[in-house]
């Protein structure tokens, strides 16, 4: 059989390097209109350019990054009315499982899913913007997974990759970060407690945040 390690090393490569780029345009740390280059990325990275090069043609089909001929990936603008359409599909698809997931959380379940709660919090709070996304898809994803269908887990997951958000540094300097990322452990309370209505109405007011506090759009 061949030796397929390498592949998987750049594979991995690519995904890190994607995910530390993503990061840093939701974190504010890049602007809309700047410009990144596959050399200047892949010697701040340590790596090779092949990595760094597909890792932001995946941005690109994303929407983060456009190509520039023989220049390089500018970042690109955020569409408010994307964010809009993207939260209410989300809308249409994660709350209503709450009113089902109501009172029917395992114990490991919620333990695990308090603590990442709470790693949500503390990423925020110390501006590591990178742990702090993944820890919240991985709640999101978690928590939908206990309803046992993975087409839905698939979805969203897909629709989160798709979600672009910005300026988390600005966010988690007015405390506006926090406040969002504190409704995590309220929604695991509210749903071991079996108070399906409230977890509804608490997973609405949450996905509001894409397009809302994220962007400085605010909804009525």
């Amino acid at each position: 059989m061949a030796d397929t390690s390498p592949l998987i090393e750049v594979a991995s490569l690519r995904e890190q390097v994607e995910r530390a780029i993503a990061s840093r345009i939701v974190a504010g740390e890049v602007e809309p209109g700047d410009v990144l280059t596959v050399p200047t990325m892949a010697s701040e990275f340590g790596v090779s350019a092949t990595p760094v090069r597909e890792a932001m043609l995946d941005l690109a089909r994303r929407g983060f990054l456009a190509p520039m001929r023989n220049r390089g990936f500018r970042v690109t603008e955020v569409s408010l009315d994307e964010l809009r359409q993207l939260r209410e599909v989300r809308r249409l698809l994660e709350v209503p499982p709450m009113r089902e997931l109501a009172g029917r959380v395992p114990e490991e379940a919620a333990a695990r899913l308090t603590d990442l709660a709470a790693e949500i919090v503390r990423a925020g709070d110390e501006g590591r913007f990178q742990d702090y996304l993944e820890a919240d898809t991985t709640f999101h994803l978690t928590l939908l997974g206990l309803t046992g269908n993975r087409y839905l887990v698939d979805v969203v997951r897909e629709l989160r990759q798709q979600t672009r958000l910005t300026g988390l540094a600005e966010l988690a300097e007015t405390g506006a970060l926090t406040e969002s990322a504190l409704e995590h452990a309220e929604l695991v309370r509210l749903l071991v407690d079996g108070r399906g209505d409230a977890a509804a109405d608490l997973m609405s007011r949450h996905i509001g945040h894409v397009g809302g506090i994220w962007s400085g759009e605010h909804e009525d």
